[in-house]
């Protein structure tokens, strides 16, 4: 007894047991479809992590060599770093570690911590705090830009709402991993100190700067107390306007005091007026949405699309709230396109099925394999973390013309034996033992093409490797139900040939056999005359 019959035989006489497992495969890839996230690319991560360190008034030089050094000379000793980036400003440093792919992030960031921790002896004694560190992911982009203007609001004003408004919103949708603010910044008063006057006066910068650091010096004030009771006293030292600080003392000079509006043009601004953003050619503050990792993306932004009237009633009626940039409308169109492209597929492999077998049943079996397959690849592409890309949606459009083979064989074996007077049950049990093991052998020299690609390393076998699992996953389930279900559904749905057919099937019938006297001469003809079609054949002229 070979491999076909051991293996079909048990499906082929328990129908009730075999539906239920082609119904457990249906449902579970049904299921699995509604949690399957949707990327434009498989997600890949970079085990990436950013190390940043801050010494205010340190000049980027000093960061370079005092902070910068130290930390680099001790992350170049972890194992499994391949690129090592830093950047030094003024009073900051920052420094990225990327790790090879095969690196766990979460044992690279334990790594990156003993490193900063016996680089600490070797930084400035006056570091205000320890370095910190995060993990990032460098091929992330944000799936959303929103764009806050208004014509009559000045940019500070736009940026605060913005940012302790909006963003607070928006980072409680679901599927939203981090919101960030840009083209402005907060609210700041800005004192333009004249030097010339400063000299004038006798005055330094460090007095200067003492006495705004000492006006916003939020301290306890102390308290009240009596026999029976205490009172604390509460109240805030700090200044949050321009005309708050003008009347500020900031010396005395023969006597009297200089204020700060004396020496310095104190203006109401922004912390960093060098930051603007546009939005069609306007200046906006724009808010950048990024996505959790693996959050179904379009859903996401579905969210983010029905908080929109409950954002706009919680600002200004003079701010104007707009979508700049949505990259899931080019993924939209891409999964449109890919689910028209699998049900015409579906559609033109029942049709050539039916123009050849010229049977409903024996079109409707590989019509429920088919897309039973399909579904059935949505379980385990769950299971194995994967989504709905362009990529893996590629595989899902390629492997329908696969996933019909099995089928199909199946079916067209176990048919030539009921043409031959076999009834169907036993037909499909000669035929099933048949054709199992042709079944079997096809469909893994289908999954062992992709073989390489699955051992691919690098960037790029990480991005194919989904297609590859995709397109091999749909294949397998093709296998099972092709030994399964089909030949389930062929001895109890197929019927013998009644012999009497209608002028359509006769006709068709007629241009088959035509076709095939017309192969059968031809193939005849070659075979005697091999000699001259070597000759005639192109590529014998390159031997």
């Amino acid at each position: 007894m070979n491999f076909s019959s051991n293996f079909s035989a048990p499906f082929i006489r328990r129908p009730v047991a075999t539906s239920l497992l082609t119904f457990a495969i249906f449902l579970s890839g049904a299921v699995a479809f509604r949690f399957l996230p949707v990327a434009p690319l498989p997600q890949v991560d970079f085990p990436t992590i950013g190390v940043g360190a801050g010494l205010p008034g340190a000049s980027p030089e000093t960061m370079a060599s005092a902070v910068a050094t130290p930390l680099e000379r001790q992350f170049g000793r972890i194992a499994g770093v391949t690129q090592m980036t830093s950047s030094s400003g003024l009073g900051s440093t920052s420094i990225t570690l990327q790790f090879d792919l095969n690196r766990d992030i979460n044992a690279a960031a334990r790594d990156v911590q003993a490193a900063i921790n016996a680089a600490r002896s070797q930084l400035p004694a006056d570091l205000p705090g320890q370095p910190t560190y995060r993990k990032v992911n460098p091929a992330d982009s944000p799936i959303m830009l929103l764009a806050l203007s208004s014509e009559n609001i000045p940019p500070a004003q736009i940026y605060d709402a913005a940012d302790s408004i909006l963003a607070q919103k928006l980072a409680q949708v679901e599927g939203v991993g981090q919101v960030f603010t840009w083209g402005s910044s907060r609210p700041a008063v800005r004192v333009e100190v004249n030097p010339y006057q400063l000299n004038s006066y006798g005055i330094s910068l460090e007095t200067v700067r003492k006495s705004l650091q000492a006006a916003n010096a939020n301290l306890a004030k102390g308290a009240l107390s009596d026999s029976r009771q205490t009172w604390t006293v509460a109240d805030t030292d700090q200044l949050f306007k321009a005309y708050e600080y003008q009347p500020l003392i900031v010396a005395g000079h023969v006597g009297a005091p200089v204020r700060l509006r004396d020496v310095a043009e104190v203006i109401d601004s922004v912390e960093d007026n060098r930051n603007l953003g546009l939005s069609g050619g306007k200046p906006a503050v724009l808010l950048a949405i990024f996505r959790q990792p693996g959050a179904n993306m379009i859903e996401t932004v579905d969210r983010i699309m029905a908080l929109f009237p409950q954002l706009r009633a919680s600002i200004s009626p003079s701010l104007h709230l707009s979508v700049a940039v949505d990259r899931t409308t080019t993924i939209r169109a891409s999964v449109h396109d890919v689910e028209i492209a699998l049900i015409i597929s579906i559609i033109l492999v029942i049709f050539v099925v039916f123009a050849f077998l010229r049977n409903v049943w024996a079109t409707i079996i590989p019509s429920v394999a088919v897309p039973l397959s399909l579904i059935g690849t949505f379980g385990v592409m769950y299971l194995c973390h994967y989504s709905l890309d362009n990529l893996s949606l590629m595989a899902l459009t390629i492997s329908t013309g696969f996933v019909v083979d099995d089928a199909i064989v199946v079916i067209e074996n176990i048919t030539r034996h009921m043409e031959n007077g076999m009834k169907p049950l036993e037909a499909t049990m000669k035929g099933a033992s048949e054709i199992g093991f042709t079944v079997l052998s096809m469909s893994t020299s289908l999954v062992a093409v992709f073989i390489p690609i699955l051992l691919m390393g690098g960037i790029v076998g990480r991005l194919f490797r989904e297609f590859a699992v995709v397109l091999s996953v749909a294949i397998g389930v093709s296998l099972l139900i092709s030994l399964t279900t089909t030949p389930m559904m062929c001895a109890h749905f197929l019927r013998r040939d009644p012999g009497q057919h209608n002028r359509l099937y006769r006709f068709s019938e007629n241009m088959f056999n035509r076709l095939l006297r017309t192969y059968d001469f031809s193939l005849r003809w070659v075979l005697r005359h091999q000699f001259l079609i070597f000759c005639w054949s192109p590529s014998a002229r390159f031997v």
